[in-house]
């Protein structure tokens, strides 16, 4: 079991990583324009908050998520010129890891924040007189 989960969090942070490189992809010029419309409808269909299948029909309703999406970033990664996604992998690999750095501080932010908010109430119910 510990193995399916590992290898599946392996094509998850493999999935992450293509989608970033087609973002990528898609903004260099040398991506022709049919690879750009792919990559803009299989993005435009991830955000969708319509389905071809409704995600409330048990089980059914993720295999269009499961089987389409993939297939269709499978697709727009064989349309995008080798070189381009080749450099853009490189990218995507960079800026996922710069991520997580900004990710950490993002954090480390929020909880500074929420520190002067208690210490601000403390201080105004400990002051406020009775």
């Amino acid at each position: 079991m510990s193995s399916f989960i590992e290898r599946l969090k392996s094509a998850a942070c493999s999935i992450k990583a293509d989608i970033y490189a087609l973002y990528f992809a898609s903004r260099d010029a040398r991506t022709p324009w049919y690879a750009k419309l792919v990559v803009a409808a299989i993005v435009t269909y991830a955000l969708s908050p319509i389905d071809l299948i409704p995600d409330f029909i048990p089980i059914i309703g993720y295999l269009d998520d499961l089987i389409l999406l993939p297939l269709g970033i499978l697709l727009a990664i064989k349309l995008v010129p080798n070189a381009v996604m080749l450099e853009c992998k490189a990218r995507a690999r960079e800026s996922i890891k710069n991520e997580k750095t900004a990710s950490y501080l993002a954090a480390i932010v929020i909880i500074l924040i929420w520190l002067l908010l208690v210490l601000l109430t403390i201080n105004y119910l400990l002051l406020e007189p009775a």
